[in-house]
């Protein structure tokens, strides 16, 4: 396993496992941070998984850059990246497509030659790699997309995507866990409050997870909706 650790200003540091978008690295980045994780080392603060590196924010009063790196450096050494035991867990998304929660279905339909309904058994037809979260609380950054239903961001972006917003942006998928300006070509929208600052946990999901779209219809989408607002619904 090769990685190279650098200084990130003077609290932090990254640990760089490559250069591409890639499911294997990304793996190895999630266990990296599993194993660091476990280790509880003495004034590291937080550990935020990006799509080929581990950024580790630390306190240098408690440990110096030197004393981390070497510490990381020593238990990563002694990590073995071909015997990962990590149980695949796949979130489930309902997701009410098209009409006013999903405007840009149409576009993405005439963009990609496809039915309304093709593309959306194709987008809810598989288990989505949370490469990172970023942006935004608990936006996501999946990967996995069938590339049939690659669609370009809109040219002019909207000042206001409603929350839950599920959208397209060329081979990437993600979802707008709170209401925001974008870009992305939006073909429906999920009931879920997939960022809640009073909830423990405030995001239900972390990289290296999964995360699968399944198809309702508005009916159910008010019903679900009305769960979540009551503290009812029940997170699959």
């Amino acid at each position: 396993m090769k990685y190279t650790i650098k200084p990130v200003g003077d609290s932090a540091l990254t640990i760089i496992f490559g250069s591409e978008i890639d499911p294997e690295i990304s793996r190895i980045v999630r266990m990296a941070r599993t194993c660091l994780t476990n280790k509880e080392i003495e004034g590291v603060i937080e550990y935020v998984q990006t799509y080929a590196a581990l950024m580790v924010h630390y306190c240098p009063v408690t440990i110096s850059y030197d004393e981390l790196a070497a510490r990381i450096d020593a238990e990563l050494s002694r990590m073995d990246s071909s015997s990962d035991q990590t149980e695949k867990r796949t979130f489930v998304i309902p997701v009410c497509y098209g009409g006013e929660y999903g405007p840009d279905l149409p576009a993405v339909c005439a963009h990609t030659g496809l039915s309304e309904k093709e593309v959306i058994r194709r987008h809810s037809g598989v288990d989505y790699l949370i490469y990172m979260l970023g942006f935004l609380p608990g936006f996501v950054y999946l990967g996995g997309m069938d590339r049939s239903l690659s669609t370009p961001r809109l040219k002019v972006p909207r000042e206001r995507l409603e929350k839950g917003s599920v959208g397209i942006a060329g081979d990437q998928t993600g979802i707008y866990p709170l209401v925001s300006p974008g870009g992305w070509q939006i073909i429906g929208r999920t009931p879920l409050e997939l960022y809640d600052p009073e909830r423990e946990p405030s995001i239900l999901y972390e990289a290296g997870e999964y995360i699968r779209f399944f198809p309702i219809n508005e009916t159910e989408f008010k019903r679900i909706r009305r769960e979540v607002e009551l503290g009812i619904y029940k997170y699959e």
